[in-house]
């Protein structure tokens, strides 16, 4: 979740969404980014009900795959006469051209999970990628000395479609942000607190309930 000029955005919406907005005492939210819609990114989507109350439909900005792939996962939300109380959404659909999601500017960024165009965000000085292995030149050119880059680092070894650690070092290093965090790890990441140590200064460890403070673009 992105706090920016006084809104809430939230990137993904994963099974875990609804204990993670419970912890956070539910916050409000604007809009739903979506990178994707493999499970561990979309499986929350039906516990955004309450925020469509009132009959309100809950805005989601996605590409037109994912939206394809929504309207096939959760058909009941996107019925010409729906069942009273389900989720209502209002899907737009998204390129790679910037865009203001509840006035707030957001730059789709160009990325590669294996052979599927996915897409992360850039917002103020935050760079957000999750399950790219490969990352354009275009993309490299925007987030270039962005403040916070938040990076998917599976595990040690080579995989297929995600980066592993010594490849998302590498993207940090050509980037070089003043801080990166790494994301979207599995258990073959190791020990937390062994892995830590083993990261250059200004690479940390991610985990759910991180709260980070970013200053505003100058």
């Amino acid at each position: 979740m992105v706090t920016y000029k006084g809104k809430n955005l939230l990137i993904d919406c994963g099974p875990d969404f609804r204990e993670q907005m419970l912890r956070q005492n539910s916050p409000n939210l604007e809009a739903l980014l979506i990178t994707h819609s493999h499970y561990d990114h979309v499986g929350g989507v039906d516990d955004l009900r309450p925020y469509c109350a009132l009959g309100d439909s809950f805005p989601l900005y996605c590409r037109h795959d994912v939206a394809e792939d929504l309207r096939a996962r959760v058909p009941y939300c996107f019925a010409e006469a729906p069942y009273p109380g389900v989720p209502a959404f209002t899907i737009t659909e998204i390129t790679n051209r910037p865009l203001r999601v509840a006035d707030i500017d957001t730059v789709p960024l160009e990325v590669m999970h294996h052979s599927l165009p996915i897409i992360g965000f850039k917002i103020g000085n935050l760079a957000y990628i999750t399950d790219a292995k490969t990352i354009p030149e275009c993309t490299l050119q925007i987030i270039r000395g962005i403040d916070t880059l938040v990076i998917n680092a599976l595990r040690f070894k080579e995989h297929h479609s995600h980066l592993s650690l010594e490849q998302a070092l590498k993207v940090i290093e050509e980037v070089k942000p003043r801080v990166a965090y790494l994301t979207h790890m599995s258990h073959d990441i190791g020990p937390a607190a062994e892995t830590a140590l083993r990261l250059p200064e200004g690479v940390k460890l991610a985990y759910d309930g991180l709260i980070i403070h970013i200053p505003d673009p100058e």
